[in-house]
């Protein structure tokens, strides 16, 4: 059976690519699997962006497990958004509401204008039109910058958003049951100008529209 391939709930899978390209719109946060120079396994969280068919990470040129995935070696990698949580009428039955993705493959270095175009993919996933808002990196920040990429292909996508389905005795019983969402995420942002920030710049238009008033 592919390690794809659900062995429980099917129903709770998708094979859409919208869905998962929805997923990664929803978070930043991955984390990567390998099986270390060692042998040992090891999983590391990172931030991804998605730039079309193509997963992208990046981080220090001096990181060692960086340099060691950008060899070539199998990777797993993981993300998840959770949206909330169902109330069931008993502990056993409570459950969260989310949307989880797995993708298989292999990384590797980009270089030149997909080095460049990566990074501004990654920079204005994090905050929407910042690039447009700043100076270009240098040659020495580029140098200093490793910037991997892995193709989607071998994928697996589980979601989960339904009501408590508890049974019927306990239906009967006093206990509440529902379903508590949580808000969008920019509900909570709030902005802290930097201390040496000099007087009289203003917010810009990229953070405005992260905190919804732009």
């Amino acid at each position: 059976m592919s390690r794809t391939e659900p062995t429980r709930m099917p129903e709770r899978m998708s094979r859409d690519r919208a869905d998962l390209d929805a997923l990664f719109e929803s978070t930043v946060l991955a984390h990567i699997a390998f099986i270390d120079e060692d042998g040992s396994p090891a999983v590391v969280p990172t931030a991804v962006a998605r730039l079309g068919d193509t997963v992208v990470a990046h981080g220090s040129t001096g990181s060692r497990w960086m340099r060691l995935i950008a060899s070539g070696i199998p990777t797993a990698v993981s993300l998840a958004a959770v949206d909330g949580v169902v109330v069931a009428r008993s502990a056993f039955e409570s459950s969260l509401v989310y949307t989880s993705g797995v993708l298989f493959g292999s990384w590797a270095a980009l270089e030149g204008d997909a080095k460049e175009q990566a990074l501004r993919a990654m920079t204005d996933r994090l905050i929407p039109g910042r690039t447009a808002e700043v100076r270009a990196s240098t040659k020495r920040e580029l140098a200093a910058t490793t910037v991997l990429g892995m193709p989607i292909g071998e994928w697996s996508l589980r979601s989960s958003d339904h009501w408590p389905e508890d049974p019927d005795e306990d239906i009967a019983g006093d206990a509440w049951a529902g379903v508590l969402r949580y808000g969008p995420s920019a509900a909570t942002v709030r902005v802290h100008p930097a201390p040496d920030l000099r007087s009289g710049i203003p917010e810009p238009a990229s953070i405005g529209r992260v905190r919804g008033v732009r």
